[in-house]
């Protein structure tokens, strides 16, 4: 599976990317803004988009309705501390198809991400 992964946190980025990618066998794109991430996800063309909710400039919800705006129908996965139930509804409600809680457990990452999209 082709995961679009986006954080503006290198760290967490590394964390995730190895995760995804060594664990899972994921191929991991990684975008640092929803700006880059805008740019490049008609190009890359991923089955699924893992991004941080709370960015600079573009935030997760804005990636989302951009994305949805263009006719994309690429499955959104939200990673986030903000996941009270109020805030699990606006993000299901905004069109993502899951939420994934930071902090994450790198191990067990990538078996988070397939349950929630499958492959």
């Amino acid at each position: 599976m082709k995961v679009l992964l986006v954080d503006d946190e290198a760290d967490i980025r590394r964390i995730a990317e190895l995760s995804l990618r060594n664990l899972g066998g994921h191929e991991v794109v990684a975008a640092s803004s929803g700006a880059e991430a805008l740019a490049s996800v008609e190009g890359i063309s991923p089955d699924v988009v893992l991004m941080d909710v709370t960015m600079p400039d573009l935030d997760g919800l804005a990636v989302l309705a951009e994305v949805r705006r263009r006719g994309l129908a690429v499955p959104v996965v939200f990673m986030t501390a903000r996941v009270q139930p109020s805030d699990r509804e606006r993000y299901l409600s905004a069109g993502a198809v899951g939420v994934i809680e930071k902090p994450f457990d790198p191990m067990t990452l990538h078996a988070a991400l397939r349950r929630i999209v499958g492959g």
